[in-house]
């Protein structure tokens, strides 16, 4: 196939989630909800964080603005565009603009798996060696971590990208999702991807597939390196907002991206999980469950009351 050929499809047509006017609306005052809390939360807690003297010196709470913001990125990469086709008849995405949004959506995503595996290690370290804790996890290491987790993030990113952007595109050009994702704009190339999806799958589902693997491994660590009873259900308690995360985030991913690229029904709400649902649910698990954070909130409601 010539080079010509390749340059045919020059923009894609998402799927979406319906073609009914009234069911869209519907769905647009849902997700710009969704969004919105999306927004709020996570926001409350990077400012939280950054205007309490203790959370901003803590190696936890400073971990737990960083994927705050990870998450604020990461529903922005999709949402505003999603909730601009629910008021769209027709849902186009140019090539450029789709690969962006594939570039970014994988960034944010793999930098996040990276980040909570970095959490994870904090935890074993905090419970596990506490009287070590403050000087292993120093803020220059998680400064260092931090970074690391966002060059991962990039080098994943580039890896999936460059692989895309090999492939010819000459029709048909129905992205059968919502965004532009791997899997589904894989599909539409004209020629064979065996190779390609291969590479990807091993790239992705491996990233997804070990992190959650090894986050599993350093939570049971934990809770076998603990003797006594009550040290365990605090150490529970403590991981458990952890580990509804990293259920809530990984589980989705690893069904999408850790099997061959073939379309199921189900995959458009599986994305809607990960994409939508989990960047809004992460600050209502971690206040909810965290009294140092909902005290530091309340100070901080009580500044901007009588300012």
């Amino acid at each position: 196939m010539d080079k010509n050929q390749t340059e045919v499809v020059r923009e894609f047509f998402l799927s979406g989630f319906s073609q009914t006017s009234s069911i869209e609306a519907e769905l647009f005052v849902l997700f710009l909800f969704f969004y919105v809390s999306t927004w709020v939360g996570n926001v409350l807690i990077m400012v939280t964080v950054a205007s309490d003297k203790y959370l901003n010196s803590s190696p936890m709470y400073f971990l737990l603005g960083n994927l705050s913001f990870l998450d604020l990125c990461y529903s922005t990469v999709t949402n505003p565009k999603l909730l601009a086709d629910f008021l769209n008849h027709e849902k186009l995405i140019s090539y450029d603009q789709c690969i962006v949004q594939l570039f970014f959506l994988h960034l944010v995503g793999a930098a996040e798996m990276f980040l909570l595996t970095v959490m994870a290690y904090d935890r074993y370290v905090a419970i596990c060696r506490p009287l070590h804790y403050t000087t292993v996890m120093s803020r220059g290491l998680c400064c260092v971590l931090v970074a690391a987790s966002w060059m991962g993030g990039f080098v994943h990113s580039t890896v999936q990208t460059i692989l895309t952007i090999r492939l010819p595109f000459c029709g048909p050009n129905q992205v059968d999702n919502f965004f532009c994702d791997v899997p589904p704009v894989i599909k539409l190339a004209c020629a064979d991807t065996f190779v390609i999806e291969l590479l990807m799958v091993s790239n992705s589902g491996l990233i997804s597939t070990s992190s959650f693997v090894v986050l599993i491994s350093s939570y049971t660590t934990i809770l076998v390196k603990i003797r006594s009873k009550e040290g365990r259900r605090k150490a529970l308690s403590t991981c458990a907002s952890h580990l509804m995360v990293v259920t809530l985030f990984f589980g989705p991913c690893i069904f999408i991206y850790a099997r061959p690229f073939s379309t199921f029904s189900m995959d458009k709400m599986v994305s809607v999980l990960y994409n939508v649902i989990t960047p809004m649910l992460n600050p209502l698990i971690y206040t909810l469950r965290n009294k140092e954070v909902k005290s530091a909130m309340q100070k901080l409601w009580v500044k901007i009351i009588t300012f």
